[in-house]
Parts: structure tokens; sequence; C-alpha cells
């Protein structure tokens, strides 16, 4: 069985100082109390007979509700998560306000077992980190992205 597959697009600003990425924190119960290590590149998995860049443009959209900005996306390469998982990311400069998003929804039966269904944001909120403090906030397997990112400048 082939690996599932993930892309998305780590959008970066510079504001004078060190340049700020865009990360979502995860939405659901189990990410709700957590904070380090539970933000994300916006992204999502797609199949076979899309091609991962324009996955990662659809995936920005269905996550912030916003389409990526125009720009030359940088790609970033990829990195198998704990789970198996294959991430594909590109960098992007733009730019976005976190209060405009508006994000995708998932269903999950919540309590477990309990028979009941409920949507959740797939991203509960979204902000701009600096670099330092984003290494701080992401999930630990997408980190290397940050150290890709950096390289460019």
């Amino acid at each position: 069985m082939a690996a599932k597959r993930s892309a998305g697009i780590l959008l970066y600003r510079r504001t004078g100082g060190d340049p700020e990425v865009l990360l979502g924190h995860m939405g659901g119960p189990f990410w709700a109390r957590k904070d380090a290590g539970a933000w994300t590149v916006p992204k999502g998995e797609y199949a076979d007979d899309e091609e991962p860049v324009a996955a990662a443009r659809r995936e920005f959209l269905e996550e912030l509700g916003l389409p990526a900005p125009d720009g030359e996306l940088a790609p970033l390469g990829e990195i198998r998560q704990s789970g198996g998982k294959v991430v594909t990311v590109w960098a992007l400069e733009g730019d976005v306000d976190p209060s405009a998003v508006v994000p995708g929804t998932f269903e999950l039966e919540w309590p477990p077992r309990s028979g009941r269904m409920r949507e959740f944001p797939e991203l509960d909120r979204v902000a701009w980190f600096p670099l330092a403090e984003a290494g701080e906030k992401l999930v630990k397997g997408q980190r290397v992205f940050l150290d890709r990112l950096a390289n460019l400048f």
C-alpha cells in the first residue's frame, strides 16, 4: 500500500526583522488544550492523479478559506512524518490577515463511541510567528521546513 501524500504552502513575510511564517493550530478535541507542537503548515492529502503543487494551492484555500497569494513557489522538499505520510511543502512570500481566515471543517465522532458526529474546524486559529517561535509551535516532523526556508535567505 502506497504512503498517503500531503502537500502544502508555508507562507512567509518579511516585516523588517526576521521572517515570519503563517501556521495553523490544528482543530478538534485532541489538540484543543495543546499549543507547543500543535501547529501545522496549511496542507492536505491529494490523490495520485493530482499534481502536488496544484494540491498545495487547493489545500491552502480549503484549510484557510482564502486563496494562496500570487507569487513564485519555492520548493522546500518533502519529509516522511512518523505515521508514514509523505509531506511536500513549498514556500511562498505573501501576506494574509489571520482574522479573514474561514477554516474548512471535518466531522468526528465525539465523544468517542458516543455515536454522535460533531463538526470541528480543520484549523481553529491561524497566526504569524517569527522562525524561532514557529519552531516551538510546529509539529516536530514539519520543523525541518523552517530550516529549509531559513536557508533560502
